[in-house]
C-alpha cells in the first residue's frame, strides 16, 4: 500500500468522508487513485464526481502539497510507519457521527516527536472557546499536572480551554499535542502562533488535512475523532450544553474510551453540558489531575499496595475484569452478548473490550471478540 497513494487520495477526498472505510474495506488506495484518474473503473462502484474532477489535477495537487509541506517543515505519517498510532485503527470500527467517520489515510505533523511514542499515554482536555476564568485555571492545572504524572496532554490549540491546557503543560517543560482543523502549517487560529510555534518545537502539530487548508466548520468536527482515537481518555472543562467539545466526548465514548467531565459552578451555564454528560452516564466526574490518572489508569492507582504485590489480572479495573469472564477463546462474542453475560452495560463492555485489546487479552473475529490470553492471576 504505497504511501503516496494514501497522500493522493487524502487530497482529492474530504478527509473523514463516511464512503471511505467501506471503499478502502473492499480495494487498496492506489487502485481507487487509478479510478479516480481515469483508469480501469472499480466494479460497482461510482465514484462522486468531485472526486474524479480533482483526479484530473492530481499530480499538480500532491506536488503543490509536498512543496507546501517542505517549506512549512511538515511530515507526512500514515499506517505503516513507525510514528504511526495504532488506536487510529479503532476509527473504521464505530459508527459514522456527523457525517464523518473513518481512519485517517494518513497524518501531516509539524514537530520532531514521533507521534505514536507521544500518545502512547495521552489525555485529551477539551472544553469552551469562551470559558470562564475558573475554567482557564482548571485547564492549565490539569494541562501542568497531568503533564508532571507522565501523561501526554492533547487538545486543539483553540482559543480557551484547549489553550489553556496546552500552556500548562508547556509549563513543565514537557511536550503536547495540537490536532487541527486546518493544513498544521496554517496558525489558527492566527493570535495562537507563537503558541503552535511552542507546541511544535516540543511536541507535534497534527492534521489529516492538506497543508494550507482552511479550518472550515465541519472540519472541526472531523478533526474531534482524531482527538478522541489518539487518546486513552478524554476529559471535558467546562462544556455548555451545545458545545462542540461534547462531539470529542461522544467520539470517545463510542471508542470505548475513558469519558470525564470536570464540573463548574451549579449555576454556570458554561458548564451545563458537562454537567448533563455525568448526569446521564455519559462522562465520570472527576475534580484533578489525580482522578483522571486514577480513570485512564485504571483501579489500583494511587493505592497503599505496591505494582509487586498486584497480579496484572488485579491491575484491570473491575468492568474490564468481568468482560473478561465474558469472553470465550473460540466463540466470538459481541459487546450486546458480552454485556448481557455479565450482567453490565454495553458502553462499559465496549470501553473495557478496547482496554483488553491493548494489552492483548481480547482481539476483535468479525463483529465479535474472542479471549487471546487470561490474564495473570498470580
Amino acid at each position: 500500500m504505497s504511501r503516496r497513494d494514501r497522500m493522493a487520495l487524502s487530497l482529492v477526498a474530504e478527509p473523514g468522508d463516511p464512503r471511505l472505510p467501506v471503499l478502502l474495506a473492499a480495494h487498496e488506495p492506489g487502485r481507487v487513485v487509478e479510478a479516480i484518474r481515469g483508469g480501469a473503473p472499480l466494479p460497482d462502484v461510482r465514484l462522486p464526481d468531485a472526486w474524479r474532477e480533482r483526479g484530473h489535477d492530481l499530480d499538480r495537487l500532491v506536488a503543490g502539497a509536498t512543496d507546501r509541506a517542505a517549506a512549512g517543515r511538515l511530515r507526512w505519517i500514515c499506517p505503516g510507519d513507525r510514528g504511526w498510532p495504532a488506536r487510529l485503527d479503532d476509527l473504521d470500527h464505530v459508527e459514522p457521527l456527523h457525517g464523518t467517520s473513518g481512519a485517517p489515510l494518513g497524518l501531516w505533523v509539524r514537530g520532531p516527536g514521533q507521534l505514536a511514542q507521544l500518545v502512547e499515554h495521552s489525555v485529551a482536555v477539551v472544553g469552551a472557546r469562551d470559558c470562564t476564568t475558573y475554567g482557564a485555571e482548571c485547564a492549565s492545572d490539569l494541562g501542568a499536572d497531568l503533564t508532571d504524572a507522565g501523561w501526554t496532554v492533547v487538545s486543539g490549540a483553540a482559543y480557551g480551554i484547549d489553550g489553556c491546557a496546552h500552556r500548562g503543560a508547556l509549563a513543565m517543560g514537557r511536550p503536547t499535542v495540537a490536532v487541527l482543523a486546518c493544513g498544521a502549517d496554517v496558525d489558527y487560529p492566527r493570535s495562537h502562533s507563537t503558541l503552535l510555534d511552542r507546541i511544535a518545537e516540543e511536541g507535534l502539530v497534527v492534521s489529516e488535512q492538506a497543508p494550507g487548508e482552511a479550518p472550515l466548520k465541519n472540519r472541526f468536527l472531523s478533526r474531534n475523532r482524531i482527538i478522541a482515537a489518539l487518546t486513552v481518555g478524554t476529559v471535558v472543562v467546562e462544556a455548555a450544553l451545545r458545545s462542540g467539545s461534547l462531539n470529542t466526548l461522544h467520539w470517545a465514548d463510542q471508542l470505548g474510551r475513558v469519558t470525564m467531565a470536570l464540573p463548574g459552578p451549579v449555576t454556570s451555564k458554561a458548564s451545563g453540558g458537562a454537567h448533563g454528560a455525568v448526569r446521564e452516564g455519559k462522562a465520570v466526574l472527576v475534580t484533578d489531575a489525580s482522578d483522571v490518572v486514577e480513570e485512564v489508569g485504571g483501579l489500583g492507582v494511587g493505592e497503599v499496595a505496591g505494582p509487586s504485590e498486584q497480579t496484572e489480572f488485579d491491575r484491570l479495573p473491575p468492568a474490564t475484569r468481568a468482560a473478561l469472564d465474558g469472553l470465550d477463546w473460540q466463540v466470538p462474542r459481541t459487546p450486546d452478548e458480552v454485556a448481557a453475560a455479565v450482567r453490565s452495560t454495553v458502553r462499559d463492555v465496549r470501553r473495557a473490550l478496547a482496554v483488553l485489546e491493548r494489552h492483548d487479552l481480547a482481539a476483535r473475529q468479525g463483529p465479535g471478540w474472542v479471549l487471546v490470553r487470561r490474564a495473570d492471576t498470580g
